[in-house]
């Protein structure tokens, strides 16, 4: 069928431009009249989109054959296979092709001006131009033994990043973990630069500067202790004393229960549709995003028996009590009409996957084990040790139709797909008692440290907090089967919150709906217990040191907001206003929304822009003249927006100008609460208001009084943003009303 090379070959940094010629030569049967080549790249690739007209632009593609052949080509992201769907369609329209002839294939041709293909944003040592032949023009195509193929490495760094864990004893030693990120969020391993190491609190065994050498990918320092009581920060500062890094917070206690534990429970690797290999995959969750635990969740349709068995093994091996846990388990990917996307996560290896189909499984040997809806799967794992949430991705599960508490403690809000509260609300409308998870799903092989680069995938992957006893599988399988956990959308806070009672509540041991549970009588709850109490009301209160300034807390009892709190008052607010655009279309894979719009002033002007969650760093951010700025953006159920800092406090108009929303705002009218301008679609809207100009407040510590509804579940949390744009949700605290 023949060959295929790629030129040049090596290493080329993430994100950047390059050109490449592949030539493939045709083999003994050439190819027929009407016969066609496919270059298909994975479906997690984010390479710039080849286009075909615009000779001077990024990612211009052009194709000759060798022997004059007319060629047609064209490109679509699924028309291949999965997950080698993104596809290069090359067909020989007027001609043939004998053993020997060429076809030779430009990848940001650079000829006429090109500055050439923007490649992958991600880390890949073996980054594929996979040939599929069809040579006899029967649209049967045959796979080359050999593709061509190189090497992505990440840039230098960009930014640093110093984390440590979220709360300890005083009497712990601990560890501090730094690393430096290139721009499109690849751990670096061309640092090299030296910094001074600062602490707020009295710490054994810091050293005054700390090195970064090329080669590494970062620099792990223990063992530490803290002797003073508080929230530890450290600083790492450059040889100017300019601050390149703030690392999250730290509690340190005289006194401390359950410890903060930190995981990315939900992601793929190459053996699916994700990128890098599923060692690869456990080796970045533990030594580049410096995470205690990670679980794999492949897609189930395309787990053969030998990888499901090869993933057993590996996280058999990676696996270490007090070190780093690794869960076994899967995503079950029913279709949304049979119950929607699920993960399921095993507390011990050595378990059957039950999977929603066999759709790219060719062995049927155990096709007696699949359950084809989410109410199938629920049955055959109720006597098995495991722990199921529910999962929006390109599918998203539909828990009105198939939930069962037995099994799925919890909901999946955040994930680099999107932030999905919704499913949440769904859980609360139908009467369940879940507590919340966030993790990344991610594609690109950097679980724990999930950047969505440049695709659909609109949002930085998230985290879960778990609440045990200590790390060991058994730990966080107790915390996850209790809810005790919280969930961001990617950063390390400290976060607890408690309810109080006037009278001794029952605190059940398992979910009163199941039917007779054991309980115990406490006057405290913490995140995720269910009680029942004859209370009217009740004192909620909660403490979090987060890792940017506090936007603003919601304190929530199910679907009501019952308060906004904000760490500022009125009169400190200045010249800094926020424009929030966010939501989705729907729920199914369709949800994107587009917000490419303008802000513009008159008799005011822009002193200086920051943009919020901007990811994607192909798409336009920018300030084109002094009352204007132009941004390129979508949504996917989360948020984005622009941070702006105004001339003038009071003075002229701000117009906002995307398709959606078209709207002119006299200054003098953005004050503290929200002007909100709805969209349709699921909480689809754009947001203004108005900041102090510096925010300093990284803590708060309320209690709140409140009323308890009677007739119905009373779901007490909090959700917090940061000016950063994270978002953190604790998991509910359920009161039945007795």
């Amino acid at each position: 069928m023949g060959t295929a090379v790629v030129q040049p070959t090596g290493e080329f940094e993430a994100g950047s431009y390059q050109s490449f010629k592949l030539t493939y030569t045709a083999g003994f049967f050439g190819i027929d009249d009407t016969g066609s080549i496919k270059v298909v790249h994975r479906f997690a690739s984010d390479m710039g989109r080849p286009q075909f007209d615009h000779p001077a632009a990024a990612n211009y593609v052009t194709v000759e054959a060798s022997n004059g052949a007319v060629l047609y080509m064209e490109y679509d992201m699924k028309r291949n296979i999965r997950p080698w769907d993104k596809t290069l369609y090359i067909k020989v329209v007027r001609g043939f092709l004998r053993e020997g002839d060429q076809i030779i294939v430009r990848f940001g041709d650079p000829r006429q001006g090109s500055p050439g293909m923007r490649i992958q944003t991600f880390c890949e040592d073996s980054f594929e131009f996979r040939v599929l032949v069809d040579a006899i023009a029967t649209y049967n195509y045959v796979q080359l033994p050999k593709q061509p193929q190189i090497k992505i490495v990440p840039g230098t760094p960009v930014i640093w990043k110093a984390i440590q864990p979220t709360h300890r004893h005083i009497d712990d030693s601990f560890r501090l973990c730094l690393k430096g990120e290139d721009k499109w969020g690849n751990p670096s391993n061309r640092c090299q630069q030296q910094f001074k190491l600062k602490a707020n609190l009295a710490v054994q065994g810091i050293p005054e500067t700390v090195s970064f050498n090329k080669g590494r990918f970062g620099l792990v320092i223990e063992p530490l202790k803290c002797t003073e009581v508080g929230i530890l920060r450290f600083e790492l500062l450059s040889d100017e004393d300019e601050i390149v890094a703030v690392s999250n917070p730290m509690k340190v206690t005289q006194q401390i229960g359950l410890r903060p534990f930190w995981g990315d429970l939900h992601g793929q690797s190459e053996e699916t549709i994700g990128t890098n290999s599923a060692r690869d995959f456990h080796a970045f969750a533990r030594d580049c995003a410096f995470l205690d635990a990670v679980a794999h969740q492949g897609n189930d349709f395309q787990m053969t028996t030998e990888f499901w068995n090869h993933l057993n093994e590996l996280t058999n091996e990676f696996n270490r009590n007090g070190e780093f846990i690794a869960f076994p388990g899967y995503e079950w990917s029913g279709n949304t009409g049979l119950g929607g996307d699920r993960n399921v996560l095993y507390l011990n290896e050595g378990e059957t996957i039950h999977r929603s189909s066999h759709a790219l499984v060719d062995d049927l040997c155990d096709i007696e084990s699949d359950a084809n809806s989410a109410d199938e799967l629920f049955e055959v794992l109720k006597h098995k040790a495991c722990v199921v949430f529910a999962h929006i991705g390109g599918r998203y599960a539909d828990i009105n139709l198939a939930h069962d508490i037995r099994l799925e403690r919890s909901v999946e809000v955040h994930s680099a797909w999107g932030t999905f509260e919704w499913l949440l609300e769904d859980a609360f409308k139908q009467g369940y008692r879940v507590g919340i998870v966030s993790n990344s799903d991610g594609h690109k092989g950097r679980p724990g440290a999930s950047h969505p680069g440049a695709t659909k995938f609109g949002a930085y992957g998230g985290l879960t907090c778990m609440l045990a006893s200590d790390l060991s599988r058994g730990g966080l399988y107790d915390a996850l089967r209790r809810r005790h956990h919280y969930a961001t959308t990617g950063c390390r806070v400290v976060l607890s919150t408690q309810v109080d009672f006037n009278t001794p509540a029952k605190l059940y041991a398992e979910d009163p709906s199941l039917g007779d549970s054991e309980f115990i009588e406490s006057n405290t709850a913490m995140m995720g217990d269910i009680l029942g109490s004859s209370d009217r009301q009740v004192d909620f209160k909660f403490e979090c040191h987060t890792s940017a300034p506090i936007e603003r807390i919601e304190i929530r009892n199910g679907l009501t907001t019952l308060e906004t709190y904000r760490p500022y008052h009125e009169d400190s607010l200045g010249n800094r206003i926020r424009i929030i655009w966010e939501g989705s279309e729907y729920r199914g894979r369709g949800r994107e929304t587009n917000w490419d719009g303008s802000a513009t002033l008159t008799d005011n002007t822009f002193i200086s822009f920051d943009p919020i969650n901007r990811y994607n760093l192909d798409k336009k951010f920018a300030q084109i003249a002094e009352n204007r700025i132009e941004w390129e953006a979508l949504t996917t159920g989360g948020f984005g927006g622009v941070d702006a800092m105004l001339e003038f406090t009071d003075q002229g108009v701000l117009t906002i100008n995307t398709e959606l929303v078209k709207i002119a705002i006299p200054i003098n009218r953005i004050g503290m609460d929200d002007l909100v301008f709805d969209a349709g679609g699921i909480n689809r809207r754009i947001r203004v208001f108005r900041m102090p100009d510096n925010n300093p407040h990284r803590e708060a510590e309320i209690r709140h009084r409140i009323d308890i509804n009677t007739g119905q579940d009373n779901a007490l949390y909090v959700c917090i943003t940061q000016e950063d744009g994270h978002l953190i949700w604790s998991s509910p605290i359920y009161i039945i009303p007795e």
